[in-house]
């Protein structure tokens, strides 16, 4: 036994004789086909496929009764790309065109409700892709509706009915309400020149017509992923999430609420977590922060949103500046709306919270009202005061906003802003105020620049950028000097802010000659470029803390969202924090736990230990503590709280979930060759398994080792 073992050792070692060739062959084959598929597997999807980069997609909203905005089948759509940059050529893909459905790609000027009506009503289109329009649609382009927040305003059928539904001026004439439909096929924004260029590039080289009669294979295509999760409505969508939530041990939340904070400070300190007395009075200086336009989260807002808020950041802090603010016997409330785009989320749930005690101010504490809407596109030097024509009738309002007006109107002298009243027979235009006026007489004005119909032909589109408010730098400006240029914009936006904090200290109380209050154009400058070109600037990174220094993106958006707060949310909140907090000295410790130090009173203001601007000649920052009133509070429509879905009387906006949002372009073969392939793809499917068979069967002939003939056992 010893001298066999020996003897296999010894055989094995000389190694087994040669294979036969063709069993030689086959194994080769074998290996080599093993070692590609190894190295190569993982490229073969990059050499088929171009990723699209830069998009943005249209989404799924719901509300209490419909669902709105766009989807993809589960799997994604696919087209064969058709480029459309003028209105003739959608015959092509409507009647003409031998290879649908198609993918349209859509120049930014045919981008309207015409065009899409068209398009919705046919199955020759699997979706379409849209270009950026350079420069700006010059007939303007909004696809809000006519009659923004239309319902859930203050006139109604038992309030001003003839204000209802914008029934004696339309607000927006420009809105085509293609935000507010429901498209079965997904739409996208190229925000790439270079990507639109190469998808261009694609179909010039393989779908252009030739000779009147249709291109041949290979055709350039494009597949489009954005399936949504919830369907039909909100009361349906949070009805599925709550039987979820209920029954499954791993929960699938197929929508969410529209939610973020809005952000508060007071001129004077008040006990955030207590309540204002009764008999102390509260002036509210109110705006929103958020946008919308058609696409998720490309919500530029230089008009609608940015000029207001911006102007009411450097009226806070002009007033923060007075000497004698704290003698005021008035206190004054700086607010900023979130959600307001989407049925006054963020000023109806502030009214709520006053009526259910769940604020430190009640609504009996306010003593009037001031708003500052869009304000950047004066003509001229005017800018306009609307008022409530339903509280103009009662007299003690009346007497009270006669006064608010004519305070504002003083406070305009020595000022390039000339205050012009709209008149009783007007009503407000969307606007915060009118939500508190559902809930109780309050007298008030909402500042504009437009005396009827809105200014802003852009009103919640892509295009409502800082060249939309006049914006312009001088060419070969670095960051930093564009950070610090002041523009037109920024001194006519001061003028206003000026304005408004005169007159704040004025309906406050204040006595002394209001001269000295003025706002800073170059705080306003920096605002600007920050919330509107670029949120990583060095103003914005010494001014936030350390922990948050992820939130400033390159190009600002202003989307009211659902995971909160924003980066808009959190920007205002330390810009005001900035420009109205005092720096404490505080070491690091102590300004993240207050409770540590002496007199620090907590329960009046809040503390945050902030970067600090860069060291001269040095990478190290200097950071300090700010002493500020800056608060945020919840801005989720108060229809969630009270799981009241269907609610007519509160905003019941959600957005749908999704797993993947992509694009990508490719070729396509014909028909004929893809049945070609699927045909030889089955030939060697059954090679392969006789093969295997085959393989299996002699697996003892090709991979044994076989015994040396002289070699004997016993």
């Amino acid at each position: 036994a010893g001298r066999a073992r020996s003897r296999r050792g010894m055989a094995a070692a000389a190694g087994s004789p040669r294979l036969p060739a063709w069993c030689r062959a086959l194994r080769g084959l074998l290996l080599a086909v093993l070692a590609a598929g190894s190295c190569h597997g993982n490229s073969v999807e990059r050499k088929i496929y171009i990723p699209l980069n830069k998009t943005a997609p249209c989404v799924r909203l719901l509300n209490a009764t419909h669902q709105i905005g766009c989807q993809s089948s589960i799997s994604g759509d696919t087209g064969v790309i058709h480029v459309v940059e003028k209105e003739e050529d959608l015959s092509w893909v409507l009647a003409d065109g031998p290879h649908p459905p198609y993918m349209i790609l859509l120049d930014g000027n045919l981008f309207n409700r015409s065009v899409l009506m068209q398009l919705k009503g046919t199955s020759r289109v699997s979706g379409l892709a849209v270009s950026i329009a350079k420069p700006n649609p010059p007939q303007g382009f909004s696809p809000g509706l006519k009659c923004p927040n239309d319902g859930f305003g203050v006139y109604s059928k038992d309030y001003g009915p003839q204000y209802a539904h914008c029934n004696t001026t339309v607000w927006n004439p420009l809105g085509s309400g293609i935000s507010y439909e429901d498209f079965d096929f997904p739409i996208f924004l190229l925000e790439d020149a270079n990507e639109t260029q190469v998808i261009k590039q694609c179909y010039q080289d393989h779908n252009v017509p030739r000779d009147g009669s249709g291109p041949e294979y290979p055709l350039c295509a494009m597949q489009l992923f954005s399936h949504m999760h919830a369907v039909t409505s909100t009361v349906t969508c949070m009805r599925r999430n709550s039987i979820q939530n209920t029954f499954s041990i791993n929960p699938e939340t197929v929508c969410d609420p529209l939610l973020d904070y809005n952000v508060w400070s007071t001129l004077q300190p008040i006990n955030s977590s207590g309540k204002v007395d009764r008999e102390k009075e509260v002036i509210i200086v109110a705006t929103r922060i958020d946008s919308h336009s058609f696409f998720w989260n490309i919500a530029p807002g230089a008009e609608s949103a940015v000029s207001s808020f911006v102007t009411h950041l450097a009226a806070a802090e002009a007033l923060h500046k007075a000497s004698d603010v704290h003698l005021l016997q008035r206190n004054v409330m700086f607010t900023f709306f979130q959600g307001e785009t989407f049925d006054y989320i963020g000023s109806s749930r502030m009214v709520y919270d006053m009526e259910k005690d769940k604020f430190p101010l009640r609504l009996d504490n306010i003593h009037s009202f001031v708003e500052l809407n869009q304000v950047a596109l004066r003509n001229g030097s005017v800018l306009w005061m609307h008022t409530d024509p339903v509280s103009w009738m009662n007299e003690s309002v009346q007497t009270q906003v006669r006064n608010l007006l004519d305070i504002l109107s003083n406070s305009s002298v020595g000022v390039n802003v000339t205050l012009q009243e709209v008149g009783y027979s007007q009503p407000l235009p969307p606007s915060s105020f009118q939500r508190f006026l559902r809930a109780r007489h309050i007298p008030g004005v909402v500042l504009t620049d437009h005396q009827a119909a809105f200014q802003n032909r852009y009103y919640q589109s892509m295009y409502d950028t800082p060249e939309n408010i006049r914006m312009q730098y001088p060419e070969g400006l670095s960051p930093e000097e564009t950070l610090e240029y002041v523009t037109d914009t920024a001194k006519s936006l001061a003028e206003v802010a000026t304005v408004v904090a005169r007159a704040l200290y004025r309906l406050a109380g204040g006595a002394n000659n209001t001269s000295a209050i003025q706002a800073d154009p170059k705080t306003v400058t920096r605002m600007l470029y920050g919330f509107l070109i670029k949120m990583n600037n060095s103003w914005f990174q010494s001014i936030i803390k350390p922990d948050l220094k992820g939130i400033l993106g390159d190009v600002p958006q202003h989307y009211v969202a659902v995971s909160s707060p924003v980066n808009t949310t959190y920007l205002v909140q330390y810009v005001l924090a900035n420009l109205t907090g005092t720096v404490v000295n505080l070491t690091k410790e102590e300004c993240l736990n207050p409770d540590k130090a002496p007199n620090t009173e907590k329960e009046l203001y809040d503390y945050a230990w902030v970067q600090g601007s860069l060291d001269p000649n040095s990478t190290t920052r200097v950071p300090y503590c700010v002493r500020s009133t800056v608060h945020l509070t919840k801005a989720l429509s108060p229809a969630f709280e009270l799981r009241q879905w269907g609610s007519t009387e509160y905003s019941t906006w959600t957005e749908s979930r999704w797993k993947e949002i992509r694009a990508r372009i490719f070729l396509v073969a014909s028909k004929e060759l893809e049945i070609i392939t699927l045909v030889v793809g089955i030939a060697i499917l059954v090679f392969s398994l006789l093969a295997t068979h085959f393989i299996n069967a002699k697996a003892d002939v090709l991979f044994s080792i076989p015994r040396d003939p002289g070699a004997v056992a016993y």
